[in-house]
């Protein structure tokens, strides 16, 4: 069993379909949702961590596409930039999953792409925008 943490962009015309529940239901697959946000014009997006074997993963992925559902990978899209950092931690203060930590042993920041749900509060409270979220 594998696990890889995925973006779904769902339009306007299916945010309303219960796509998901075939993941489960025709691929056996696993997933929990991290992050999910509808926005005014009724698009969808979500941050899915989806478990199974490589051949169903794939095989959901491409039955999702084929509904309209755009897909990234979710690791892809995270930048810190350890040039820009000043380790201040403020970050960490606000990181809600502790992705964002600093070493106890040098002060330096440290983060966890596996922890990290891409909420946005880092790159929100960061004084030298030394964080990026592309989502």
């Amino acid at each position: 069993m594998i696990t890889r943490r995925l973006i779904l962009n769902f339009p306007e015309k299916i945010v309303t379909k219960p796509i998901t529940y075939r993941l489960v239901k025709d691929y056996d697959l696993q997933f929990n949702i991290l992050r999910a946000e509808i926005t005014a014009d009724v698009t969808g997006k979500i941050l899915l961590e989806i478990m199974g074997s490589k051949n169903k993963i794939e095989e959901g992925i491409k039955f999702l596409e084929g509904e309209g559902v755009s897909i990234q990978e979710a690791s892809r899209d995270i930048i810190v930039d350890k040039e820009q950092c000043m380790d201040c931690g403020v970050c960490t203060s606000i990181c809600i999953t502790q992705a964002l930590i600093l070493d106890k042993n040098n002060y330096r920041l440290l983060f966890d792409k596996d922890k990290c749900i891409l909420c946005g509060f880092c790159q929100n409270c960061c004084p030298v925008n030394a964080i990026k979220l592309n989502i």
